[in-house]
């Protein structure tokens, strides 16, 4: 009798086309859910009778009670090799295996330049004036030259946005609470003295940090309030390091110009939600990771995983 598989929040109904299943469909019958599930009594009715579950990052939270209610699962498959929305530990308890797969830092560093470029020269604004017959030219964009970057985290992402904004000309400062001189000088970043420093001096912030009980709420209404009425932030990375409300009141105030977001606290981002109306917002709906060499990577390892497993070992286990 074959396994059942449900490959979750597959939004763009690709998950099938990214690898070759063929090798496990003589042994396990999957099926793609596109549409979100909104609470976990919907899920739980839909992935009940499943023993093994693909999901992707953390568009699906995977709790304790979650766990204890699933009690066919016997498989958890992430991409990445971090997902900060499963409970490991209850997991472990419940006596299911989590996996994941490699993932690549090119993606979400080239969505950061597309946001941080976008908002300096303003080009979503002026492409609507372009097709709805507005004004020719009706902003005057900030340069990059000159300017300095300031990057919250100096890790894989964060090296690749040292480097390119180098190539812009630009000045890059960067700062962590582990961050050292030697790291820096690594990639001809100058370490700030702090993180206030940081927020101070840069004409752009960038967050490239993992989430974790120490970056949680790292930035709030005291921070955004450092940083210079022309500056921008930039969040690709995980949305509570930034405390919401304190940069919905920084936005609506002007404490900064503006922000680039592709993560949010709740997702999808519900319709009524602030960000949605903001002016001085940048936002994409946390497509960093979201590209064709990524996803092949995601489900092609996922093939290797479950084939692994039913084969009685386990490949990239995370718990």
């Amino acid at each position: 009798m074959k396994l059942r598989c449900a490959i979750l929040d597959d939004y763009q109904d690709v998950a099938l086309k990214m690898a070759d299943w063929s090798n496990i469909l003589d042994r396990v019958e999957v099926k793609s859910f596109q549409n979100h599930f909104e609470n976990e009594m919907q899920l739980i009715e839909a992935i009940t009778d499943y023993e093994i579950v693909i999901i992707m990052r953390e568009r699906t939270p995977f709790t304790a009670s979650l766990f204890e209610k699933l009690p066919n699962l016997q498989l958890l498959i992430t991409s990445g090799m971090r997902n900060a929305s499963i409970d490991l530990a209850a997991a472990t308890n419940n006596g299911v295996t989590v996996c994941g797969t490699a993932s690549m830092s090119e993606p979400p560093t080239e969505l950061t330049w597309a946001l941080l470029l976008n908002l300096a020269r303003k080009v979503t604004k002026e492409n609507n004036e372009f097709r709805n017959n507005g004004p020719w030219q009706s902003t005057v964009g900030a340069d990059l030259y000159g300017k300095r970057l300031g990057l919250l985290g100096l890790g894989k992402i964060g090296s690749r946005m040292a480097v390119i904004a180098q190539a812009f000309g630009m000045d890059v400062i960067a700062w962590s609470q582990n961050l050292t001189k030697e790291q820096a000088d690594k990639f001809g970043v100058r370490l700030a003295v702090s993180k206030e420093e940081l927020l101070e001096t840069s004409d752009l912030v960038s967050i490239h940090l993992v989430l974790s009980e120490r970056t949680k709420a790292l930035i709030g209404k005291k921070e955004l309030q450092l940083m210079k009425a022309s500056a921008y932030l930039l969040n690709t990375s995980r949305a509570a390091i930034v405390e919401q409300e304190a940069l919905i009141e920084a936005l609506k105030e002007n404490w900064i110009a503006g922000a680039g977001i592709d993560v949010f606290e709740v997702e999808p981002l519900p319709e009524n939600h602030p960000f949605r109306m903001l002016p001085n917002i940048l936002a994409t709906p946390h497509l960093g990771y979201v590209t064709e060499q990524n996803y092949s990577t995601y489900y092609c390892e996922t093939v290797e995983d479950i084939q692994a497993f039913l084969d009685g070992a386990v490949l990239r286990q995370l718990n």
